[in-house]
């Protein structure tokens, strides 16, 4: 059985910890839904001050909600459609400090105040995003955004 160990240290060696733990949590393991949910939950459960965690997979059209951890979720959001859909479209990780202030953002929790998207793609193919939303403005940093898409890529290799 796996056990999570509590983070310490500076937030870099926090997310190096997490990170650790996300290989041997998903080692061995290639399905898709079965790594998104268990990286959903050990995320959740380690990182504090966020109310949701989770992806949302591309489908060919669209992006459609995967395993998470929060509130129940939009379904489907369109590619270019608040901060998931601009990730995805850019495929550049978004870090908004104020999700109210960004333009078309789509309140699906209205508690989230800020949010870190960082899009997933396998050679040019995009697979989804990876979400993280906060009820604190301002709550990710740089440290944060290096970490989760540090997450977000063992999650990729664990496809493979």
């Amino acid at each position: 059985m796996f056990q999570a160990a509590a983070l310490t240290g500076s937030k870099p060696e926090q997310y190096a910890d997490l990170i650790e733990q996300a290989r041997a949590l998903l080692a061995g393991e290639h399905d898709r839904t079965a790594n998104a949910a268990n990286l959903s939950a050990l995320a959740f459960h380690a990182l504090p001050d966020v109310n949701w965690l989770g992806f949302y997979f591309f489908d060919g059209r669209e992006l459609v909600v995967g395993p998470f951890q929060g509130k129940p979720a939009c379904v489907r959001i369109a590619l270019g459609r608040g901060v998931c859909g601009t990730a995805a479209a850019t495929g550049r990780t978004q870090c908004v400090e104020d999700v109210e202030a960004f333009p078309g953002h789509i309140p699906c929790d209205a508690d989230s105040r800020s949010e870190v998207v960082v899009p997933m793609f396998q050679g040019n193919q995009l697979i989804g995003v990876f979400d993280i939303d906060s009820p604190l403005p301002a709550r990710f940093d740089a440290d944060d955004v290096a970490g989760l898409e540090a997450l977000a890529q063992v999650f990729l290799e664990s496809l493979r």
